[in-house]
């Protein structure tokens, strides 16, 4: 009553032996490839994480050089300052881990939060009732009246570029790991298990537990087992192109190190423009909003030219772990180009063919 291992001299197994040996090879083809893939998805999430911690890295550093500038030139503002920086910058980590959000509406939403604290501490430092009303009301004008010019855009499209190519590459890195667990769990055909007893098992049902599959036999099984698996070929070549692409624009003229040290000076670039055109500001603002109340004329002309921060040389040797991890993240990607093309081939390694003899089993008998 055999069903895979039938054969004309008498044999060992019985049917029960057969459904053993077929949930035997499927647990083996598992571990087997399991075992391929961990290098692979090793590496892969080994780089998310230090991509991800060279960015939280990078955005700290920013975040405080951004801190620092209202600490040190616009300190009226800077308590009330501190929570729409800590909110740009979680915005800007939501949109590289893929959160539908987008760097326009961040910063835009920041500057929106900006200009009641400018208009009221730095433009008119004499208002004394900043009712809930009057705040909405310079968070509306805002979008209106450009008080900031053109150096709130100018930071949405520097950011852009840069965190454009930061995202896609956090995104690829979550699909590659998807892919590798997908292929570590593809379900094996009826046929293919009966294919994969008759190769390994059969011959123990003639006492032959030493003899093993002829090379062009296994490959033969495990491309046919494989061929949904190796379809995945041409797409993975694409892939590991397109994780090149992303890392080399993060790398290249829009570089994220830049972008993100460029916040601090585009903020008090705006800050600045906002002040020096006060008098126009508050003309329009006062027919809009109307009148707060305030103490005598204290209009300010205390603007302050602000120095570089020393986190600059930080920010140069996070970014510099990141690219060193880039360029050997990307070079042992190239090396796994041909991952799913050579899949059958790697299987028939090692202990299950038999290579360096003149004896082997064909399916049928030795041979």
């Amino acid at each position: 009553d055999l069903q895979i291992c039938q054969h004309r001299a008498p044999t060992c197994c019985t049917k029960k032996m057969e459904e053993s040996y077929q949930a035997a090879v499927r647990r083996e083809r598992y571990q087997s490839i399991q075992a391929m893939n961990f290098e692979l998805n090793y590496m892969i999430v080994g780089y998310v994480t230090a991509f991800q911690e060279a960015f939280e890295s990078l955005l700290r550093l920013a975040e405080n050089r951004t801190s620092s500038l209202f600490e040190t030139a616009y300190r009226p503002m800077a308590k009330e300052a501190a929570e729409p920086v800590k909110k740009l910058f979680r915005d800007i980590s939501l949109y590289i881990l893929g959160a539908e959000t987008t760097v326009e509406g961040a910063v835009l939403r920041f500057f929106d939060s900006l200009f009641p604290l400018v208009y009221s501490r730095l433009i008119n430092p004499g208002i004394t009732d900043l009712s809930e009303d009057y705040t909405e009301c310079l968070r509306l004008t805002r979008q209106d009246i450009n008080p900031f010019g053109r150096y709130s855009k100018n930071m949405v499209t520097e950011l852009s570029k840069s965190l454009w190519a930061s995202r896609m590459l956090s995104q690829a890195l979550s699909l590659g790991i998807e892919v590798i667990n997908t292929t570590e769990h593809a379900v094996l055909s009826k046929e293919c298990s009966r294919a994969l007893v008759k190769m390994q098992y059969c011959p123990h049902c003639q006492g032959l537990t030493l003899i093993r599959p002829c090379v062009g036999y296994c490959l033969n099984v495990m491309r046919g087992c494989l061929a949904s698996v190796s379809e995945l070929d041409a797409q993975w070549r694409e892939y590991i192109s397109t994780l090149e692409y992303l890392t080399n624009e993060m790398a290249a003229s829009h570089d994220l190190e830049i972008s993100l040290t460029g916040i601090r000076n585009s903020i008090n670039e705006a800050i600045l423009h906002a002040q020096l055109n006060g008098p126009q500001l508050s003309a329009t603002v006062d027919k809009v909003c109307g009148q707060p109340k305030q103490e005598g004329n204290l209009s300010s002309d205390h603007i302050v030219t602000v120095k570089e921060a020393t986190e600059t040389q930080a920010l140069v040797m996070a970014h510099a772990s990141l690219n060193n991890k880039r360029r050997e993240f990307i070079n042992y990607m190239k090396r796994s180009r041909t991952f799913y093309a050579s899949i059958a081939e790697r299987l028939c390694e090692g202990d299950l063919v038999m290579k360096d003899s003149s004896t082997c089993w064909n399916g049928e008998d030795v041979v």
